[in-house]
């Protein structure tokens, strides 16, 4: 099967894989040319530990990434980078690969969405927290950071997801983040699941209430 993802490499942050809608791939290469055209809703997929590396093709086996390269059709701009091998994610990486990628395609700015698993979901909380003018909303899964940031969060929708019997990230990293949130105002969700462990993921992803939820929200003053 041909990959429904473009590998970017010619960039000094992070390389990544590049999802274009269906509609999109058929009638432009996504490259912005100056003159008007129809501006799609973006996420921006965070991996993680186990896709670390310099091959793109890892990516794909887990989360978004793997999910769109299954649905064409899918809805969204979808931006998962590849940290490389023994690193975490760097806000001051993802913040300009961000920046390009809204200057290279047709990406609307009041509809970026982020989201990320493991350790992308503690690179999720963190991006946001540091940088929360920059997302529409978030979903953080089986992730965690510090909850002394989460009033960073107060205007900024998040549906964070964690699985009851995970072994890998414990239940109470989400918790304390949702916890710290809710103190603050925030309007957050938190989906546990009582029965599933490290994986809380897959479902999430193939969960089509998520993108819609996504949707719901917009950037009243996107930045840039």
């Amino acid at each position: 099967m041909d990959s429904k993802q473009e590998k970017v490499t010619d960039t000094d942050t992070y390389n990544y894989l590049l999802f274009l809608p269906n509609v999109l791939r058929q009638n432009t290469s996504g490259q912005s040319n100056g003159t008007k055209q129809q501006l799609f809703p973006a996420i921006v997929f965070l991996h993680g530990a186990g896709e670390r590396g310099s091959n793109l093709e890892d990516v794909k086996r887990q989360g978004l990434a793997k999910v769109v390269e299954e649905q064409p059709d899918f809805p969204f701009i979808v931006i998962s980078p590849q940290c490389p091998l023994s690193k975490s994610w760097l806000v001051e990486k993802l913040s300009p690969l961000l920046d390009r990628a809204i200057a290279s395609y047709p990406i609307a700015r009041d509809r970026i969405y982020l989201t990320g698993l493991s350790m992308g979901g503690y690179g999720t909380w963190r991006w946001a927290t540091a940088e929360p003018e920059r997302f529409a909303a978030i979903a953080p899964i089986c992730g965690g950071d510090n909850p002394l940031k989460a009033s960073n969060l107060q205007n900024l929708p998040v549906w964070a997801f964690h699985g009851a019997q995970d072994r890998i990230v414990p239940l109470r990293e989400s918790a304390i983040m949702v916890s710290a949130l809710k103190a603050h105002g925030g309007n957050v969700k938190f989906t546990v699941y009582p029965e599933v462990g490290h994986d809380s993921w897959t479902q999430t992803y193939n969960n089509p209430e998520l993108y819609e939820w996504f949707l719901q929200h917009r950037l009243h003053h996107p930045v840039g």
